[in-house]
C-alpha cells in the first residue's frame, strides 16, 4: 500500500501509487514507527522542493524522526502547493527562483525566511486549508507553470492554455473554463513572470 506522502496542487497530502518527479518537506509531520501522517500538515514555514536523489544518497521514506519526505508530480505542482526550491540540494535553482522573485515582486535580495513568510500567508486560508486567489484577468495571460483551479480540477498553464492535471500526466488543452481561481501563490506567479521556468511534466 502506498504511503500518504504525495502532494496535489491543492496542497493535500494523499496516498497514490504514482511516485512523482520531485521531493520536498514541511518539517516533521509523520510517526516513523507506523510511517503514517500525524494530524498536522506542517511544522515549519519553509516548505521546500528537493530532488529525489542528491550526491548519490536516497532517503528511506518516513523511516526516522526527521523531516517527512513528500512527493510532487512535477515542480509546477509543488509551486502551486506553496513550496519553493531548496537552497541545499537545488542551490542554483533556488538562486534563480530568488532572483526572479526579487524582480517580479520588486523586493531586493529577499532572504529564504522572508520568502517563506510571504508564501505562508498566500498558501493557507484562515482555516488552514488551501488558499485560492483571484486572477484579475484572463488565465490565458498567466505565465507558463502557473496553476489554476476550476471546481475540483487543477490545470497548469502553458502557452496561455490550461491542461488538466492528474497523477498520470496532463491532459489535452481544455476548452474555455469558468469560475477559475489561482492556486499558485501570487508571489510565485510574479517570479514566473520575471523568468523563472519551472519543470512541467515528467
Amino acid at each position: 500500500m502506498p504511503l500518504q506522502n504525495r502532494v496535489t496542487p491543492f496542497g493535500e497530502i494523499v496516498a497514490v501509487p504514482q511516485r512523482g518527479a520531485m521531493m520536498g518537506n514541511r518539517g516533521i509531520i509523520h510517526d516513523p514507527s507506523t510511517r503514517t501522517l500525524l494530524k498536522r500538515r506542517w511544522t515549519i514555514k519553509a516548505w521546500i522542493i528537493c530532488v529525489c536523489e542528491f550526491k548519490g544518497v536516497r532517503r528511506e521514506v518516513m523511516a526516522r524522526q526527521s523531516w517527512t519526505e513528500l512527493f510532487f508530480f512535477d515542480e509546477a505542482t509543488a509551486l502551486a502547493a506553496g513550496h519553493r526550491p531548496c537552497f541545499y540540494c537545488q542551490h542554483q535553482r533556488a538562486k534563480a527562483f530568488q532572483a526572479a522573485w526579487a524582480d517580479g515582486n520588486m523586493t531586493p535580495s529577499p532572504s529564504a525566511p522572508a520568502m517563506d513568510t510571504i508564501l505562508h500567508a498566500e498558501r493557507l486560508d484562515a482555516k488552514g486549508g488551501k488558499r485560492r486567489h483571484g486572477i484579475g484577468g484572463s488565465y490565458a495571460r498567466l505565465p507558463d507553470g502557473a496553476m489554476i483551479a476550476a471546481g475540483d480540477n487543477a490545470y497548469v498553464i502553458k502557452g496561455g492554455k490550461p491542461y488538466l492535471w492528474s497523477w498520470n500526466g496532463y491532459g489535452p488543452s481544455a476548452p474555455k473554463l469558468d469560475g477559475v481561481e489561482l492556486l499558485t501563490p501570487p508571489s510565485t506567479v510574479s517570479a514566473l513572470r520575471a523568468g523563472y521556468h519551472p519543470q512541467i511534466g515528467p
